[in-house]
C-alpha cells in the first residue's frame, strides 16, 4: 500500500471533514450522472467527506433519487425545502446544515468540474479562508451571457468600493471561519451570496476553470431571471443609485442655465420656446421618475428585511444526525 494512502488515511482519521454542498431543482437526469463522477473523486481526498444536496422545492422525481442515494450512501446528506426559495437560499441552507471544516458551494449539472476538488482541498489546508473559482470559459452560455456576464462585473466594480473577481461563479469554497460568519451575519432576505464571500476578508485564493457543458436538463436562469438578480446585486453592494438624484439635479440645472442664455441671446427673434418648454418638461420628469423608480427598489428590500420572514423552510431531512462512516 502506498505511503501516500497512509497520509490520506490518517488525515482522514483526525477527522477533517469536507462539505460539498449542491443545489438542486429539477434535476433528476443530472443527479445519478452528478454522483458518479463525485464519489471516486471525494473518496480519494484526504478528508473525509459529506456530500449535502439541497432540494429547492424540485417537482420532478429529484427528491425520490436523493432519497435512494442518502439510504446507501451514509456520505449523501439531504435538506429537502417546502417549496421552491431560489438557488441563493438553497446554498445558504447547505452551509447552515454542512458540519465539515471546509464547505464548497457547487450546481449538480457538472458545469462546475469536481476534478477541482482536489485543488480546493490543497488550498484549504494552507489556510484559505475563501477560494474563488472563477470561469476562464463558459461552453454552454450563448455570447449574449458572457458579454452581459462581462458587463456586470465591469459594472458592479464600478459602482462598489467591495472589488469582485472577475467571471466568479457560485462555485467556491469557504473554511469553518468563514461560514461561521455568514451563518451569524449575512441574513438579508435579498443577497448575493458570492459577493458576501469575496466581502467577508480571510486569506484568499481563486482557481480558474472552464464551465462545461450541463450534463442534462436546461438552466434554470432566464434572461429575465438574470437582470432582476444583477438589479439586486447592486442594490445590495452599491448606494451610488440613490445618489443619482444629486447628479440629475446638477445637470438639469446647468441645462436650465444653457437655456436661459440662450433665450437672453435670442429674444430679438421672438421664439416662441414651445419646444424649449416641452423638451425641458420631458427631461425633468425623465429623471424624476428615475430616481422615484430607483428608490422604491431600495425601500422594496427594506421592506422585505423588516417582514423578516424565513429566508427557507426546511419540510425534511436525510442522514442529517447520522454521523458518516469512516
Amino acid at each position: 500500500m502506498s505511503d501516500n494512502y497512509g497520509v490520506a488515511e490518517m488525515e482522514k482519521e483526525m477527522g477533517k471533514v469536507l462539505s460539498v454542498v449542491v443545489s438542486v431543482y429539477n434535476e433528476e437526469q443530472a443527479l445519478p450522472m452528478f454522483y458518479q463522477a463525485a464519489k471516486p473523486v471525494l473518496d480519494g481526498l484526504s478528508w473525509d467527506y459529506e456530500l449535502l444536496f439541497v432540494n429547492d422545492g424540485s417537482r420532478d422525481g429529484s427528491p425520490e433519487i436523493l432519497k435512494e442515494l442518502a439510504a446507501r450512501d451514509d456520505h449523501v446528506k439531504v435538506v429537502g425545502f417546502s417549496r421552491n426559495f431560489g438557488h441563493e437560499a438553497a446554498m445558504i441552507a447547505g452551509i447552515d446544515y454542512a458540519a465539515g471544516d471546509g464547505i464548497v458551494c457547487m450546481d449538480a449539472d457538472l458545469q462546475h468540474p469536481v476534478a477541482c476538488l482536489p485543488e480546493i482541498v490543497k488550498k484549504l489546508e494552507e489556510g484559505c479562508g475563501i477560494v474563488t473559482m472563477a470561469r476562464t470559459r463558459n461552453h454552454s452560455a450563448g455570447v449574449v451571457k458572457n458579454i452581459t456576464s462581462s458587463a456586470f462585473y465591469r459594472l458592479i466594480n464600478t459602482l462598489s468600493d467591495v472589488k469582485f473577481e472577475p467571471n466568479a461563479s457560485d462555485f467556491f469554497a469557504i473554511s469553518r471561519q468563514a461560514a461561521e460568519v455568514l451563518r451569524r451575519n449575512y441574513r438579508e432576505k435579498v443577497r448575493f451570496l458570492r459577493g458576501y464571500v469575496q466581502n467577508i476578508g480571510f486569506k484568499r485564493a481563486t482557481i480558474f476553470y472552464e464551465a462545461r457543458e450541463r450534463a442534462a436538463g436546461e438552466s434554470k436562469y432566464s434572461i429575465r431571471k438574470l437582470f432582476a438578480f444583477s438589479i439586486n446585486t447592486i442594490l445590495c453592494f452599491s448606494n451610488l443609485p440613490l445618489k443619482l438624484g444629486i447628479y440629475a439635479g446638477g445637470m438639469a440645472a446647468l441645462m436650465g442655465i444653457v437655456v436661459m442664455v440662450y433665450t437672453l441671446c435670442t429674444r430679438q427673434g421672438a421664439p416662441s420656446g414651445y419646444a424649449t418648454i416641452v423638451i425641458l418638461n420631458c427631461f425633468m420628469f425623465a429623471v424624476l421618475f428615475l430616481i422615484i423608480g430607483i428608490i422604491g427598489e431600495y425601500i422594496g428590500i427594506l421592506f422585505n428585511e423588516l417582514k423578516d420572514r424565513p429566508i427557507y423552510i426546511v419540510e425534511e431531512t436525510e442522514n442529517i444526525n447520522k454521523k458518516s462512516d469512516q
